[in-house]
C-alpha cells in the first residue's frame, strides 16, 4: 500500500510551440493540505487540468497513480467517480438556481424517474453545515456573496464525496474574513479525513496553512518543502519560485518632489436605481501630480464604484451630486471615451471579463484603445501598430512567444501587463488601477509595482485600488479608506498602519460623518 494519496510522476503536457509540463512530479499524503505554488505560467492549472481528466489520458505523457493504483481519467467525470473535485478561481455555479439545485446539479437525487426536491433540500442542507455557511437554500446563487459562493461550490464537492478536494486561487477574489473562513474550512474538513491541495499565491497564508508545499518553476518542479521540518517561509518559496532572492516586495521609489492637485472630486454622490440606493454618499478626495493614492476599504466599500463613476462608466448609475475639477476645470465624463480623450485611463479588476478580449493577440489589445493614432488615410498603419506593440512588450517585460499569440494563452501577470500596456496607450495623466495584482505571482506583482514607480516617476498619477492591506501599505503615498459608500479616513504614507486602516474600513457611515 502506498503512502501516498496521489502520485503524478513524470507530467509532460505539450501545447503548440509550448512544453506546459516537463516531467513534473508530485506526492500527496492522505489528509494533508498541500499547497502548489509557482509563479504565473508556472504550469500550476495545467497539472491540475491533467489530474482532473479536462486533458484527458492520451493527450500527455505521464503516469497518475491514485491509492497506489494507476489511473487513467478520460474525462472530468472519471476524475470525480474517483473522489476528485477542483474548484477553479472562475465558479462553475449558475446564478439563476436556488443554492440546493447548484449542490445537486449534474448527480441530481432522484425517486423513480423524476428529481426527489424534498430529499434535495434536506441533503443540501447537510451539506452547507458540512462547510458551516448559514443561508436559506432556496436563495438564488446571484444574492449571495462571492465569499458564500465559494463555501457553495465546497459543498457541492463534498455532495459528491470527494476525497481529493484541489482549490484554484480560491481566496483571490475574497476579502480577508471571508479568506480567513475559507482556511479554516480546509483545516476541519483535514480532520474529517479529505485531503486538499491549495494552488494560490498569497504566500502568508500559504505559510499558515500548508503541510507540504510544492514549488513549480517553468513547467518543471523545483522542490517539496515540508512544514513539520520548518522548511516553509515566504523567502524559501520566492527564492524557489522566481530562481532568485526577491528581498523586496515593494520596490523602493525616488520620490520626487509631489506637484499639484490634477484631480479633485467633492461632495460626489451616486444613485444606483437598481438597488434603489445611493451607493456614493457626499465623497471628497483629490490627487497630485507624480503621486500614488491608494482607495482601501472592503468588499462593498464603493471602491470601484468610485473609480468607474469618475471615469463615465456608470451603465444604470445616476450621479444625483458633486463636482469633478481636472486641473482645476470643471469636468463630467458621460462616457468612457471621454475620461480618455481628456488624459485618465481605467485598468480593471476583472481582465478577463472586461479588460481584454481573449480570442485575440496580445497587438490587438494593445492597440485597440487608441486606433486613431495608427490610422493612415482609412487604414491602420499595421508596421505602426506592430511597432507600437513590440514596444510596450519591451518596456513592459510582457512574456510572449509571438504578439501574434492569442492572449488568452498568457499567465495572469503577463494578460495584466498586456491590459496595463493598452491604456498607456492613450497616454493617460491620470491612471486608475483596480486590483492591479490579483490573482498573479510573486514575481509579476513586483514587476507590476516597479512599472507603477515607473510611471509616477515621468509624472503620471495613480489611483490604486487594492484589497491587499500590505500592497496598499508599501506602495501609497497617501491612502484614502472607504466603508459603506463614504470615505472614513485620510492617511500619510508614513503614518498608515494595517491596524488603522482595518479600523477605517469598518467604520460605518454614521460613525465615518460624525
Amino acid at each position: 500500500m502506498s503512502d501516498y494519496l496521489l502520485e503524478m510522476e513524470n507530467i509532460t503536457k505539450e501545447f503548440p510551440g509550448v512544453k506546459a509540463l516537463d516531467q513534473v512530479n508530485i506526492q500527496v499524503k492522505p489528509g494533508e493540505i498541500h499547497c502548489l505554488v509557482g509563479e504565473n505560467g508556472a504550469g500550476k492549472s495545467t497539472l491540475m487540468k491533467v489530474l482532473s481528466g479536462v486533458y484527458p489520458y492520451g493527450t500527455y505523457d505521464g503516469t497518475i497513480f491514485l491509492d497506489g493504483r494507476k489511473r487513467q481519467f478520460r474525462s472530468i467525470a472519471d476524475s470525480e467517480a474517483a473522489g476528485i473535485a477542483i474548484i477553479y478561481q472562475e465558479l462553475a455555479l449558475i446564478p439563476e438556481l436556488s443554492v440546493y439545485e447548484n449542490i445537486y446539479f449534474g448527480h441530481e437525487i432522484m425517486k423513480g424517474r423524476k428529481v426527489d426536491w424534498e430529499q434535495t433540500i434536506v441533503q443540501a442542507v447537510k451539506m452547507l453545515k458540512k462547510v458551516r455557511l448559514d443561508v436559506n437554500p432556496s436563495a438564488r446563487v446571484r444574492d449571495l456573496s462571492v465569499g458564500k459562493q465559494q463555501l457553495i461550490e465546497i459543498a457541492k464537492a463534498l455532495s459528491k464525496n470527494v476525497r481529493l478536494l484541489v482549490l484554484d486561487e480560491p481566496t483571490a477574489a475574497l476579502n480577508e474574513d471571508d479568506s480567513r473562513n475559507l482556511l479554516n474550512l480546509l483545516r476541519q474538513l483535514k480532520k474529517q479525513g479529505i485531503t486538499s491541495i491549495l494552488i494560490s499565491h498569497k504566500l502568508k497564508e500559504i505559510q499558515s496553512v500548508a503541510d507540504t508545499v510544492t514549488i513549480l518553476r517553468d513547467g518543471r518542479t523545483i522542490c517539496t518543502l515540508e512544514a513539520a521540518a520548518g522548511q516553509i517561509s515566504e523567502q524559501e518559496m520566492i527564492r524557489n519560485m522566481v530562481g532568485r532572492e526577491i528581498k523586496n516586495i515593494f520596490p523602493e521609489r525616488k520620490r520626487k518632489s509631489i506637484g499639484d492637485v490634477c484631480l479633485e472630486v467633492k461632495n460626489w454622490t451616486v444613485f444606483d436605481p437598481a438597488s434603489r440606493r445611493e451607493i456614493l454618499h457626499h465623497v471628497n478626495f483629490h490627487v497630485r501630480k507624480g503621486e500614488i493614492v491608494g482607495l482601501a476599504g472592503l468588499m462593498g466599500a464603493g471602491r470601484t464604484e468610485l473609480a468607474l463613476s469618475i471615469f463615465g462608466n456608470t451603465p444604470g448609475y445616476k450621479r444625483t451630486s458633486g463636482v469633478m475639477l481636472l486641473n482645476g476645470k470643471p469636468v463630467h465624463f458621460k462616457h468612457p471615451r471621454d475620461a480618455l480623450k481628456a488624459g485618465m485611463a481605467y485598468v480593471t479588476e476583472d481582465r478577463k471579463r472586461n479588460g481584454l478580449i481573449l480570442i485575440q493577440d496580445v497587438k490587438y489589445n494593445i492597440t485597440l484603445s487608441n486606433l486613431d493614432k495608427l490610422i493612415r488615410g482609412i487604414t491602420i498603419n499595421q508596421s505602426e501598430e506592430v511597432r507600437t506593440a513590440r514596444d510596450y512588450q519591451e518596456s513592459l517585460r510582457i512574456k510572449t512567444p509571438s504578439l501574434l499569440q492569442a492572449t488568452n494563452h498568457l499567465s495572469g501577470g503577463n494578460q495584466q501587463k498586456v491590459s496595463v500596456a493598452k491604456c498607456l496607450f492613450v497616454e493617460p495623466d491620470i491612471l486608475i488601477l483596480d486590483e492591479p495584482t490579483r490573482g498573479i505571482d510573486v514575481g509579476a506583482k513586483t514587476e507590476i509595482h516597479t512599472i507603477m514607480n515607473d510611471l509616477v516617476e515621468q509624472g503620471m498619477s495613480i489611483i490604486m485600488i487594492s484589497s491587499e492591506l500590505p500592497e496598499v501599505l508599501g506602495m501609497s503615498d497617501r491612502i484614502y479608506i472607504m466603508a459603506d459608500g463614504v470615505i472614513t479616513g485620510e492617511l500619510k504614507a508614513e503614518e498608515a498602519t494595517e491596524q488603522r486602516v482595518m479600523a477605517l474600513s469598518t467604520m460605518g457611515e454614521e460613525e465615518a460623518i460624525k
